[in-house]
């Protein structure tokens, strides 16, 4: 339902799924079956279903995944920039990204994993709250006239234990996570924006996604507003228009996040 499909299509899927369900039959099985159904009848909404899996597809290194959440701080109003070297009171810092909107600055770290069930425990929060804290102390000892008002970011695709949670709130680190917090987290934040990556295409190979991937285009809405963006990839003017058009619907709900 929250892939944008209708509630007969979603019964029509349950009733297939129902006639081939077995005592023990693993949940990849069933989800890869009702995929399979559902991108025959509607590919954008096939698309949205396997969010969770194309953002896993943004591998195997991780800079794709920082190219699409710092995608994620501009669409929300904030100027944001990758991989930027900042100076803290003892070190020098290789930041994800650093996002600004008016008097706010954000020092964000991504923790991208490629396998699904893998989750951040504490330590990666206490690590990204002290490089933090570095980093604002050099600030604050700039005195800078327009000195921001600064916030630590963990921002990661899985999911996050306990314990980092309880220790990021205790600090004031932010979190986002793949469903965390309840009702906001990265596949709301997705949903809510339209955002979404190239992975979910089901019309382009694997190949052809990495391809994009390798030439820093993470956005199905990049294609849409540039579609000279898939000469590289030298398909057919057939096959390109079936890739825009599934491009384009998955795109329509785009609008601007009032806050992440």
């Amino acid at each position: 339902m929250r892939s944008g499909t209708t509630p007969e299509l979603v019964d029509e899927i349950l009733n297939e799924l129902y006639k081939q369900v077995y005592a023990g039959m693993p949940t990849r099985t069933i989800y890869k079956i009702a995929y399979d159904l559902l991108k025959k009848s509607s590919r954008p909404a096939a698309g949205r279903y396997r969010l969770k899996q194309a953002i896993l597809e943004l591998g195997p290194s991780g800079f794709p995944f920082e190219q699409y959440v710092a995608e994620i701080f501009r669409q929300a109003g904030y100027s944001a920039a990758t991989n930027q070297i900042m100076i803290g009171h003892c070190v020098t810092h290789e930041v994800d990204i650093y996002a600004v909107k008016n008097k706010e600055g954000n020092i964000v770290e991504c923790k991208y994993h490629q396998l699904p069930g893998t989750h951040c425990d504490v330590k990666i929060p206490l690590y990204i709250q002290s490089r933090f804290k570095d980093i604002e102390w050099r600030m604050k000892e700039m005195n800078d006239a327009e000195q921001k008002e600064h916030h630590g970011w963990l921002i990661t695709n899985t999911r996050i234990t306990e314990d980092a949670t309880k220790y990021a709130s205790c600090m004031g680190l932010k979190l986002l996570s793949w469903d965390y917090p309840a009702g906001k987290g990265l596949k709301d934040v997705v949903d809510k924006s339209g955002l979404y990556p190239i992975t979910c295409l089901s019309t382009l190979t694997r190949h052809e996604k990495h391809m994009l991937l390798e030439k820093e285009l993470v956005l199905c809405r990049t294609l849409v507003e540039n579609p000279g963006a898939l000469s590289v990839l030298q398909l057919t003017r057939d096959r390109q228009e079936i890739v825009l058009a599934e491009a384009r619907l998955l795109c329509e709900g785009i609008r601007k996040l009032e806050l992440l």
